[in-house]
Formats: C-alpha cells, structure tokens, sequence
C-alpha cells in the first residue's frame, strides 16, 4: 500500500514538472511580437453581440513602421429567429495612420447563435486601432444597435 501511495506521488511530481517546463499556449502565440495584449469582451450597444481576441504588433527596426496583427472570436447571442426580430453579430475595426486618418481596415458578420466565429487580419503602418460591435440583419449591409468605440491599441500604449 505504501508503494502504491509513493510511485503515485511520484507520478504526480512528474508531471507537474513537465507542464511547469512547457511554455503555455498563450505565451507561445504571443512570442516574437514587440508588443502584445488581449483585448475585449466587447458588446453591442444592446449586449446582444460580442467580440474578444488579442492583438500583436511589430516595429522594423527603425521602430518607422509596424505591423499589426489582430486575432478574435465575434459571437452571436440573440437567439431569437429573424422573424422575430433577431439580428445577426458584425464587428468593424478602424486603423488610424501616423497622419491621423482614420479609415475601415475590417470587418465581419456572423449569423449563428449560440456559437462564434473565429477572424483574424494584419494591417501595416498603424498608429491606433478601434473596435466596434453590432447587430446587423442577415441580409442586411446597415450595421444597428453599436456598441462605443473601444480603442484596442495606440503607438503611445506600448
């Protein structure tokens, strides 16, 4: 009985050395990025929609020009159907350059509660970027219902 209780303990010793000697999936999606965070939850003006993700950012090494990447999930929570009245999720995200222009770098829409659906995009030469949530018909092009803007990066951030 003694033994069974040792070789198990040992066991357990084993493997929590092996899982404290792997680096966890988050920092290996994050390694190699001069800058990195999480982002969200953010919602639609009515918390009907949501998106959440992460997002990377890289400088040449004249730290002149960067490359942003941005990872997310975009959930539909309304479950009513569209006749009555259900909307599907969309998220749009703006860039605005070191000029100070802002303009739609992306933007997704996904009909399917209760599931998400996973995007991702890169864009270059970023100074900020925001998030937007909404409802949008299905066959809709007329965004309703936004959330505010929710600033995800800025150069002065990092």
């Amino acid at each position: 009985m003694l033994k069974k209780i040792a070789t198990g303990l040992l066991a357990v010793a084993a493997t929590g050395a092996v899982a404290l000697s792997l680096p966890s999936a988050a920092n290996a999606a994050t390694a190699g990025y001069d800058y990195s965070t999480s982002w969200g939850a953010v919602y639609a003006k009515n918390h009907l929609a949501k998106s959440q993700g992460w997002i990377g950012v890289n400088w040449d090494e004249d730290g002149e020009s960067n490359e942003v990447t941005v990872r997310g999930r975009l959930y539909d929570l309304d479950n009513r159907s569209a006749d009555e009245g259900g909307k599907c999720a969309f998220v749009k995200f703006e860039a605005g350059d070191f000029d100070g222009d802002w303009s739609q770098v992306y933007s997704r829409k996904y009909c399917g509660y209760p599931g998400y659906k996973k995007f991702f995009f890169q864009e270059h030469d970023v100074h900020s970027l925001r998030v937007k949530v909404c409802q949008i018909g299905q066959y809709s092009n007329y965004p309703k219902k936004c959330g505010s803007w929710d600033y995800i990066y800025t150069a002065e951030s990092e």
